[in-house]
């Protein structure tokens, strides 16, 4: 016998499952501390969340569903909400799922909550949007608590006018200056972006955004672009928006201070 908390399967049935899996859209919510992974999608020579993720999952089912992420996370970036799909015939309870699934995880990875879904529901193509955030520990000191889990900046930073700098990205922009370019195709670079927020808490200054979707690494140039802006250096970001060259951009801001933290689905409430 399987136990799964106080839901009891046996194992030849969880197996017979797998010849039907596919009638219930399964849509998982997770959060994640990125930093002693590779990001999510499976790689052939690194440790993954998606590969920690799929074994604790087989565990459970007995099977491995096809899982799709709701995005690409960068090595050491991190998440409070990431959502996944897949599909299965198993009829255990979203509850009791989500109690399973943790069971097999790792402390740095955690299953929030489960709901079945519309069978056409897919975790990355059905997103309407996303919400960053961006941490800086601004002080000459550094945390020890937040080493890989901001960016350590020492010179004084004024949150106010990064704040004013911020509300150029929003709107519906083409933001080819502020990708990374990669081995993947390159589509369309327009982005609509809702909000961009600044703010202090202390000797934490976050950034907020969010946007329809966003470019590899587009968070984390918007970042940079603003440190540097804000000591009085480069481009203006309307101007590096209109060059479209990734160039006139500041640098890529490192991956620790990023956190996936909302992922917005239409008719659903997370």
């Amino acid at each position: 016998m399987l136990s799964i908390y106080n839901c009891y399967i046996d194992r030849s049935d969880i197996l017979q499952l797998s010849d039907i899996s596919g009638k219930r859209n399964i849509m998982m919510v997770i959060s994640y501390d990125g930093k002693r992974y590779h990001g999510w999608q499976i790689q052939k020579n690194a440790v993954t969340l998606q590969e920690v993720y799929q074994k604790a999952l087989k565990k459970v089912l007995g099977y491995l569903p096809d899982i799709k992420g709701c995005s690409r996370t960068d090595s050491g970036v991190h998440a409070n909400m990431y959502c996944i799909s897949f599909k299965i015939g198993s009829p255990i309870p979203c509850n009791k799922l989500v109690l399973a699934i943790n069971k097999y995880l790792p402390k740095d990875i955690s299953a929030l909550k489960c709901i079945d879904v519309d069978e056409n529901f897919h975790a990355r193509y059905s997103c309407r949007g996303k919400e960053y955030i961006y941490k800086i520990w601004n002080h000459q000191i550094r945390n020890p608590f937040l080493d890989g889990y901001a960016l350590h900046y020492w010179y004084p930073l004024d949150e106010y006018k990064l704040d004013m700098m911020a509300k150029n990205y929003v709107g519906k922009k083409d933001f080819t200056s502020f990708c990374t370019f990669d081995k993947r195709k390159v589509g369309d670079m327009t982005r609509t972006v809702e909000y961009f927020k600044v703010y202090r808490e202390g000797n934490l200054i976050i950034f907020k955004v969010k946007a329809d979707g966003f470019l590899y690494n587009m968070v984390r140039i918007m970042v940079g672009t603003l440190l540097r802006n804000v000591r009085g250096r480069g481009e203006d970001i309307n101007t590096i928006l209109s060059l479209k060259n990734r160039k006139y951009a500041g640098p890529t801001s490192p991956a620790c201070g990023l956190y996936l933290n909302k992922v917005f689905y239409e008719g659903l409430i997370l």
